[in-house]
C-alpha cells in the first residue's frame, strides 16, 4: 500500500478519477493493489446472492469502487455495501453519505490486516450495524453485529453453510459463496 500526507474528505473527493482501489482512512489517501480474480468473482457472486434479499426489504446493494463519506477523514471503498430503509445513510450523486447498514469485505493478502484491524474499527466506531469478513483462504464468514458501541460476533460460518444475518435473516450460501 502507498500512503500519502493527510487531508480531508473534501480534498479527496475533487481527486481525479482512478481504476487504483483508493479511501482514506484516518486522513491518509491508502491505495491499495488491485483485487485478484478470485476476489471479483466472490464479490460477485456475493453480492448477486444478496442483492434480492435486500431489495425484497425495499434497500439496494452497492459495490466497490464507491466512496462512503463516513466524516471529513474517512471515505472507504468497501467491497459490498448494503443500504435499508430508514438507514443513517445517505445516497448522493457521487457517493455515500454516513454510516451504511451493513458492509462486507472479502480479504485479499494485501488487504486482511487492513480490513480486520483499521476498517474493522472504523466501521465499528462509525455505528455500521452489520460487518461481514469473508476469508478467502480460510472459506470463512465472520459476522459481527454492532451493539451498544462495539461489534459483537455473531458467528463464523463456513461459505457452504446458512448465515444467520441480524439485519437480513437467512442467508443460504450457494456452492461456496
Amino acid at each position: 500500500m502507498i500512503v500519502i500526507p493527510r487531508i480531508t474528505a473534501a480534498e479527496y473527493l475533487v481527486q481525479p478519477e482512478t481504476t487504483h482501489p483508493t479511501a482514506l482512512i484516518n486522513g491518509e489517501i491508502i491505495t491499495m493493489p488491485s483485487p485478484t480474480p478470485e476476489h471479483q468473482d466472490v464479490v460477485f457472486d456475493l453480492a448477486s446472492l444478496l442483492k434480492p434479499i435486500v431489495k425484497a426489504k425495499g434497500g439496494r446493494v452497492f459495490l466497490a469502487p464507491l466512496d462512503v463519506h463516513l466524516d471529513e477523514y474517512n471515505v472507504p471503498q468497501p467491497d459490498i455495501i448494503i443500504i435499508l430503509p430508514g438507514s443513517a445513510c445517505e445516497v448522493g450523486e457521487k457517493w455515500l453519505k454516513g454510516a451504511p447498514d451493513m458492509i462486507v469485505e472479502v480479504l485479499s493478502p494485501g488487504t486482511a490486516r487492513h480490513d480486520r484491524k483499521i476498517k474493522f474499527r472504523l466501521y465499528e466506531r462509525f455505528g455500521v450495524k452489520e460487518y461481514w469478513l469473508v476469508d478467502l483462504a480460510e472459506k470463512l464468514i465472520d459476522v459481527w453485529r454492532w451493539d451498544d458501541g462495539r461489534y459483537v460476533l455473531v458467528d463464523i460460518y463456513g461459505m457452504d453453510e446458512t448465515i444467520q444475518s441480524p439485519l437480513l435473516g437467512e442467508v443460504a450460501m450457494k456452492n461456496g459463496g
